[in-house]
């Protein structure tokens, strides 16, 4: 397939069409109509100016103008625009785009940039059959995305681009949005309905920054709008149309490791209203409640622990009644979890001793376990003094005895130690007495 066939594909050549959603349409064509993102004024008026565009990741929210920028910063260029999917094109595509890319820098003097969207999508195999390409200047690189590119690309391919970071629109751009919007008769609404300026103070707020969500819904109730036979959006009328929209929730992007992170923190902040709030934006954003459960799992280890053993049996009965019941009804399983977690006391004493006792294993390796600890099933193991000494507890006054456990280089280490909350107030009390049993 001949990706250049019909030339340069720049976003001029091909207007959306007048039924495409207004986002779409909006869509700004030249650097002068990009809204927002002042703080990279500098690099756009050096591509205006100079023409040279080097390899960039474009990181940011959905909605903040990535895929935009990149389709103006290739045409301010003059560069050929070639999208390329992170999810379907393998090597062979890699090799072909390449290819084509160099031919038509020989033929036409035009050099060429690739644009791919959710790069962080990029596996290792394309990662690694773009770099000579991206370091010796046969393509230009322009990758979107979403996610933290440190964690998602690999480093070799971050020294040969540059990260810009795009910040999500304030209201005030947003706004500017929508009454370009609402007032363009070419691309926009071309004042088909009149938008009150409290429903549009209320569309920029409720946007948080993302613009293809502002313009969605402002489309949204303006057919609300000629349908009801009004033509005018004020905030009431705004709001019905918001209820038509599904919640916004990315269930692999940034935004949900942040509401994923607030509901665990809520937990472990003991606060109850909270936890049960981002667990709504979860459900209604469309989480899996499976994993909800899990991560409720893991909490009552790391977060509770034995200031209140009952909770990982709570946590446990959670996700058992999640896989018994699904949703809708399951929601209030889960409410009823988070609730229990919340108000728990709390403890990470099991998940700092796991911790500590790894790292002493990774620091010693492997330290020889006590001869009387050792099983001896053999005559030959028996002859070696493998369990001899051995004290069985239940034989001692208290089921108590004297004898060490640990290996003799880690004799007095203390991998546990109980918080003063819950059960392990308790539990801190028996540990004590039993240590200095043992060692007395």
């Amino acid at each position: 397939m001949d990706l250049f066939a019909h030339g340069p594909q720049l976003p001029e050549d091909a207007p959306p069409p007048p039924d495409a959603p207004l986002a779409e349409r909006m869509r700004p064509r030249s650097l002068d109509e990009f809204i927002g993102q002042e703080r990279l004024s500098g690099l756009l008026e050096g591509v205006r100016r100079t023409g040279r565009l080097p390899s960039l990741i474009l990181w940011g929210p959905p909605g903040c103008g990535k895929t935009t920028l990149a389709r103006l910063l290739v045409r301010a260029a003059g560069l050929a625009f070639v999208p390329f999917s992170a999810v379907t094109g393998g090597v062979k595509q890699v090799r072909e785009v390449v290819r084509q890319a160099e031919d038509r820098r020989k033929l036409e003097g035009q050099r060429s940039v690739l644009f791919v969207d959710e790069i962080h999508r990029f596996n290792k195999a394309q990662q690694d059959a773009f770099l000579p390409h991206v370091e010796r200047g046969a393509i230009v690189l322009l990758g979107a995305t979403t996610e933290n590119p440190s964690f998602e690309l690999n480093a070799a391919l971050l020294s040969r681009a540059q990260v810009v970071v795009l910040e999500a629109l304030s209201p005030v751009d947003i706004r500017k949005l929508l009454e370009r919007a609402v007032a363009d008769p070419e691309r926009g609404l071309g004042g088909a309905v009149d938008v009150e300026a409290d429903a549009l103070d209320a569309l920029a707020s409720a946007s948080q920054g993302d613009a293809r969500f502002a313009l969605n819904l402002l489309e949204v109730a303006a057919d609300l709008a000629r349908a009801e036979g009004s033509l005018r959006v004020d905030p009431a009328l705004l709001e019905r149309a918001q209820a038509a929209l599904p919640l916004r929730h990315d269930k692999s992007g940034e935004a949900h490791y942040d509401v994923v992170s607030a509901f665990i923190k809520s937990l472990r902040g003991s606060d109850p209203d909270a936890a049960i709030y981002y667990l709504a934006r979860l459900v209604e954003g469309g989480e899996d409640p499976r994993f909800l459960a899990r991560r409720m799992v893991v909490f009552a280890s790391e977060d509770v622990g034995n200031a209140d053993p009952a909770a990982l049996e709570v946590a446990v009965n959670v996700a058992r009644a999640v896989d018994l019941v699904g949703l809708p009804e399951a929601r209030i399983n889960l409410a009823q979890g988070a609730a229990y977690l919340a108000l728990a006391p709390k403890s990470n004493a099991s998940y700092l001793a796991i911790d500590e006792a790894l790292a002493a294993v990774r620091e010693r390796g492997a330290l020889p376990v006590p001869l009387h600890l050792r099983n001896a099933p053999t005559r030959l193991l028996k002859s070696l003094g493998y369990g001899q000494g051995y004290a069985y507890p239940h034989d001692a006054p208290e089921g108590v005895t004297s004898q060490r456990h640990l290996p003799s280089e880690l004799e007095g280490v203390r991998f546990y130690r109980p918080s003063p909350r819950g059960l392990e107030r308790e539990l801190a009390r028996r540990l004590d007495a039993l240590r200095r049993r043992r060692e007395g």
